[in-house]
């Protein structure tokens, strides 16, 4: 279904283009303006990146499908996020990686956007799947006898698809109000990736509907949930603190630490990517903004659930002995 939209989306906006005698039908992706033997040492510490976020979530999802024990509410946030992370590095990375090898190397007008709006879906999934997984751990933690009622695996389902379903369709809005613009030149976008402000820059029309658009998204769905994670946080904190014990304290800080340093990497980034004044970021350093956004964060979000959650090492240990030979 969301293929046969874009293929509509996009045939009706190249007649409109012919129609308009445009000639753009590709992008020039800059990516880093650095030397040949720079991409090279790029090229090879980005495909270790890579490789390293495919196996790290991979390990995590393959964990928790493995071990019943990780078969809660949170570990299956957990799973939703390592998919959203592998989709979200996959839509951008291995672009990144053939124009590092082949310099100029063009990318179509259907591929641009096609990357546009699966960088822009994944990323507004993984916000509202990071806002999901604070309310989980709000309801543990200030609420641990109603934790069964509330968290049910029908909620979890319904939680999980209405994350994936705002992520799309959002993106979807964006990515038609881009198709209505015209793009007769240049061609060569200043980024790494079809990053949607940087494409639109080349549109031959008046972008102002589409920068608003994405101010009120910024608004609605970067500070509105991280305000919502914020004042869970609050609450939980305060319970935290209200434990007797100071081994129950520990345990109980020990499920929510993890989640806060991914929320504080994730919006953080995003944050300063797309509500920061333009005059404060040069395009390289947006650059270097939206390749930690959105490459090393799904590389780290793995390394912080292992090392920081007692429950993942405990299953991955679990998982290893099983397979030692006797």
């Amino acid at each position: 279904m969301h293929f046969n939209i874009f293929l509509q989306c996009l045939c009706f906006h190249h007649n409109i283009m012919e129609t308009n005698q445009t000639t753009v039908t590709d992008f020039i992706l800059l990516g880093f303006l650095v030397s040949p033997k720079m991409h090279l040492v790029l090229f090879g510490l980005f495909f270790l990146f890579y490789t390293f976020t495919l196996l790290g979530n991979g390990v995590i999802l393959g964990l928790i499908y493995l071990d019943s024990r990780l078969h809660t509410p949170m570990y299956f946030f957990l799973s939703q996020l390592a998919i959203v992370d592998i989709s979200y590095a996959s839509s951008t990375v291995p672009q990144m990686l053939a124009n590092l090898l082949e310099l100029a190397k063009p990318i179509s007008f259907p591929g641009c956007i096609m990357q546009t709006d699966l960088f822009l879906m994944f990323a507004l999934v993984e916000c509202h799947l990071l806002l999901m997984m604070g309310y989980d751990r709000y309801v543990a933690i200030c609420h641990p006898l109603s934790y069964p009622l509330i968290m049910r695996w029908k909620v979890c389902i319904a939680l999980a698809i209405t994350s994936w379903a705002i992520g799309f369709f959002l993106a979807l809005v964006h990515v038609l109000l881009l198709l209505r613009l015209p793009f007769c030149g240049p061609r060569e976008i200043n980024h790494f990736f079809c990053e949607i402000i940087s494409v639109l820059k080349l549109a031959c029309a008046d972008i102002w509907l589409n920068k608003m658009v994405i101010f009120a998204a910024c608004v609605f769905i970067l500070v509105g949930p991280l305000c919502l994670i914020l004042v869970s946080y609050i609450h939980i904190i305060g319970t935290i603190l209200r434990i007797q014990s100071k081994e129950g304290r520990k345990k109980a800080f020990s499920t929510c630490s993890s989640h806060l340093c991914v929320v504080g990497l994730f919006f953080g980034s995003a944050t300063i990517a797309y509500m920061a004044p333009n005059s404060r970021n040069s395009e390289e350093q947006q650059k270097i903004l939206f390749l930690f956004y959105s490459f090393f964060n799904p590389t780290l979000n793995p390394l912080i659930y292992s090392l920081r959650n007692a429950d993942v090492k405990g299953a991955l240990k679990r998982v290893l002995r099983r397979d030692r030979p006797v």
